[in-house]
């Protein structure tokens, strides 16, 4: 094996593919970029797709000899063969080409270097930031111009990072001095403002540091300060002089043609008598028609008015688009139906002023983009339309648009379809994984199966600048994120706090019993079950009872056993024998049974108390020692 060499091709090789032989285990892992020199187009990149092990030395029965215990394992030749996918080398022209020939069986296979990957892959051009090439020290840079004109979405399960991707994207825009205005339907997007304070190791990875972007966002809520109390401005819509179609956008979908037919009439009076009128205008003229279907028109219009969105002094698009900073409209508070009317509202207004050029060129993202333009089938909103024309369109007029989603299969297609740059991150969901392999372009079965195993925080890129769909580690952010999950149980309590006080009170416990048994006479015990010393028992019983010692037991701290403290108290009696010992066990322990909400004072029985038959009092309580 030549020095630096990881393996060497063998068997049957195309020029799509081939295997090699691997020496070493740790030489190299699924994934990892390999090059090959080709006699005809040189250094060639190729990428390791997957790694086996086997034995054949080792059969079955060896197995099952091994499993039952009765041989162990002994010295095995492994074979370790490495399967790799050519990715291809530039030629003169720059242009990535796959050889034509194939590999020959005997070639050797090093690890591919940092240059030749990032000119391979297309990595070189780029000036958006993302994140690193899994497994390599590589920076993956995207290019801002594509990345905004020809469009991007953004696709992940709940909790796999498409919210904190995108969020990373905003930072390199708004560096760029990207104008940007973003549908934060959840309120994760405010965060931008305040830098990031956690993980401050991982910062020194990515060559990055933390920054808040204070300056140049601003925050607007169609709520109220006292539903969105964090939100800088209120965001209203222009409420004079309203036409029927623009009444109409506030309508579901189902609205019937009397309805248009009354709301028409009433706005048209209204034109011809007045120059400037309101809201409250329109309901009044409606209420004057005789139809009764003029009463779901009256609904609908106070249900608007109730909401407050429409004001005499409207926000306007030259107020939320402009050079350098980032508007974002957050929707916390907002009732679903009238965040669909105002997205609606919002692109279209926006839409026209890029064709008139009223705005600079901008970004408009829209975050759950599922409830603002759903695939057929999973039911229709005012804002479909007008995001579909922004979607095949916008490029023409410098408006992009970046479409985040957590249900791929819920989007439009139309408007997936047209976004060329497709960063996904875990997906699981057969449903999904269907629409993104049909929907997007680049993506195969084996590019399928990698969505399904992606870890948190990794994602594939597929761009039209990138010659083949990569996996990236994304960058931390240099700014705090605001979509993290709110905990629901707290933390329980540290058992080592429990721990401690408990082994304290058993050291205090082991501490007195050990006290008790130097106070009592050991030699008296050792001959306990001696026959001779029977006619002893009466006369120690009778003396138990001295007046001296009553008050010195009732000083005394109570004892307690420590098989007490951790099995329970037992208050089981003895059948005993003698009535005599009864009474002297009844009245050393059996005072204190009675109460359960006091601890039972442990107290050694007196020195020979045995038995007629020869037995201790210890001995039959507690067992003998002797056992």
């Amino acid at each position: 094996m030549v020095k630096d060499s990881i393996g060497v091709i063998f068997g049957k090789t195309e020029s799509l593919n081939f295997k090699f032989a691997v020496s070493d285990s740790t030489a190299t892992r699924r994934a990892d970029y390999v090059k090959v020199w080709h006699e005809v187009d040189g250094w060639t990149l190729a990428q390791v797709a997957s790694i086996t092990r086997s034995s054949d030395g080792f059969s079955i029965e060896q197995a099952v000899d091994v499993a039952e215990g009765s041989s162990k394992v002994g010295e095995m030749n492994h074979q370790i063969i490495a399967e790799a996918t050519v990715i291809g080398a530039r030629d003169k022209q720059g242009a990535l080409r796959i050889p034509k020939s194939p590999f020959s069986p005997g070639d050797k296979v090093f690890k591919a270097d940092e240059t030749l990957i990032k000119q391979s892959l297309g990595l070189i051009r780029g000036d958006v930031y993302i994140g690193l090439l899994e497994g390599q020290n590589i920076k993956v840079h995207l290019d801002a111009n594509n990345l905004v004109q020809k469009h991007c979405s953004i696709l992940a399960k709940t909790g796999a990072g498409k919210s904190y991707t995108s969020g990373v994207i905003l930072e390199e825009l708004l560096d760029k001095n990207v104008p940007l205005l973003i549908i934060d339907p959840h309120g994760e997007y405010g965060t931008l403002k305040y830098p990031n304070e956690e993980k401050p190791a991982m910062f020194q990875r990515y060559g990055i540091s933390p920054a808040g972007y204070e300056d140049k966002v601003t925050v607007y809520t169609p709520a109220s300060e006292t539903l969105n109390p964090s939100a800088d401005l209120l965001f209203r819509l222009n409420g004079i002089n309203l036409g029927v179609k623009d009444l109409m956008q506030f309508f579901s979908d189902e609205h019937s043609q009397n309805q248009t037919g009354i709301l028409f009439e009433a706005v048209s009076k209204l034109k011809a008598e007045k120059t400037k009128y309101t809201i409250e205008d329109i309901i009044f003229e409606v209420g004057q028609n005789k139809s009764k279907v003029k009463w779901n028109v009256i609904s609908k219009l106070e249900t608007l008015k109730e909401t407050g969105i429409l004001a005499e002094k409207a926000t306007t698009v030259s107020d939320l688009v402009q050079d350098g900073r980032a508007s974002i409209i957050d929707m916390k508070g907002v009732n679903p139906d009238l965040q669909a009317l105002i997205v609606a509202k919002l692109c279209a207004d926006l839409f026209d002023a890029r064709k008139l050029n009223k705005v600079p060129p901008c970004m408009l993202v829209l975050e759950e983009a599922h409830n603002f333009c759903p695939e057929k089938g999973f039911g229709g909103t005012v804002s479909s339309d007008i995001l579909r024309t922004i979607a095949s369109e916008g490029r023409k007029f410098g408006l992009g648009l970046m479409v985040v989603s957590q249900r791929p299969a819920r989007v439009d297609k139309n408007i997936l379809s047209q976004c060329n740059t497709q960063i996904i991150m875990k997906v699981t969901n057969p449903n999904d994984l269907q629409a993104i392999s049909k929907g997007l372009e680049g993506i195969s079965s084996e590019v399928i199966d990698d969505i399904k195993r992606l870890s948190p925080g990794v994602a594939l890129i597929v761009s039209k600048n990138i010659e083949r769909p990569v996996l990236v580690d994304i960058r931390v952010r240099k700014s705090k994120h605001g979509g993290a999950s709110v905990p629901v149980v707290k933390p329980p309590i540290s058992p080592k706090i429990n721990i401690d006080a408990g082994m304290d009170t058993a050291k205090e416990i082991i501490g007195e019993q050990q006290k008790a048994e130097k106070v009592e006479n050991k030699p008296e015990i050792k001959h306990e079950p001696k026959q001779e010393q029977k006619p002893e028992l009466k006369p120690e019983i009778k003396h138990e009872k001295k007046p001296e010692k009553k008050p010195e037991l009732k000083s005394q701290k109570p004892k307690i056993r420590f098989g007490d403290l951790i099995y329970g108290k037992k208050t089981q009696k003895d059948d005993l024998k003698d009535e005599k010992i009864d009474e002297v066990i009844e009245e050393t322990i059996g005072e204190t049974t009675e109460e359960p909400e006091e601890e039972t004072p442990y107290i050694k029985p007196p020195k020979k108390k045995k038995q007629k038959d020869g037995i201790g009092i210890l001995a039959k309580m507690f067992g003998s020692r002797k056992k």
